[in-house]
């Protein structure tokens, strides 16, 4: 059994449906969801604002692998498509893997072209990390230590101060 902390992302069409959607995609795994957050972009700033979430969710058959693979399905369905030549671009929804846990609680941590863990860039971005703190106020981002520190960090400060709440966005597990 695996849990993961997956982060939802969306800044083309209607993205609080495609928030809800990948939420509802997710089913049963899902155990908790964030708040949602209107959020500037972060790398390509050409584009629209995005809405974040984060979601914990449990599977007592899925590996690691399992989780990227949801994730991929999930985007697919929402109609994202891959710009190469725009890394950090708009999309319809991006599902991010950012830690695995095993059953016995301690993390997955792998360095694989395909899915590294944790995530390699989410101690740096507050869209995650924020979201992440309404699950769970005690996380800890495995080799980066306890997210309430790295949320004051100054590097983040300012990137924290432009996450906007958006409690009229709500997002519900069916479980």
């Amino acid at each position: 059994m695996t849990r993961a902390i997956l982060s939802l992302g969306s800044n083309l069409g209607d993205r609080y449906v495609h928030l809800c959607t990948a939420v509802a995609g997710l089913g049963e795994s899902v155990v908790l969801t964030s708040g949602v957050y209107e959020t500037p972009p972060w790398g390509d700033t050409e584009q629209p604002p995005y809405l974040n979430a984060v979601v914990l969710v449990v599977d007592p058959a899925a590996a690691p692998r399992h989780w990227l693979d949801r994730a991929r399905a999930l985007e697919s369905a929402a109609g994202r498509v891959r710009d190469p030549q725009r890394r950090f671009g708009p999309r319809t929804l991006d599902v991010d893997v950012i830690a695995v846990w095993q059953e016995d609680g301690g993390p997955v941590c792998q360095d694989d072209p395909e899915l590294t863990l944790p995530h390699p860039r989410a101690h740096q971005r507050a869209f995650v990390l924020k979201p992440w703190l309404d699950l769970q106020p005690y996380a800890q981002l495995p080799g980066h230590g306890w997210v309430t520190d790295l949320l004051t960090a100054n590097a983040l400060a300012a990137d924290v101060v432009a996450l906007t709440p958006r409690p009229d966005l709500p997002l519900e597990s069916e479980s």
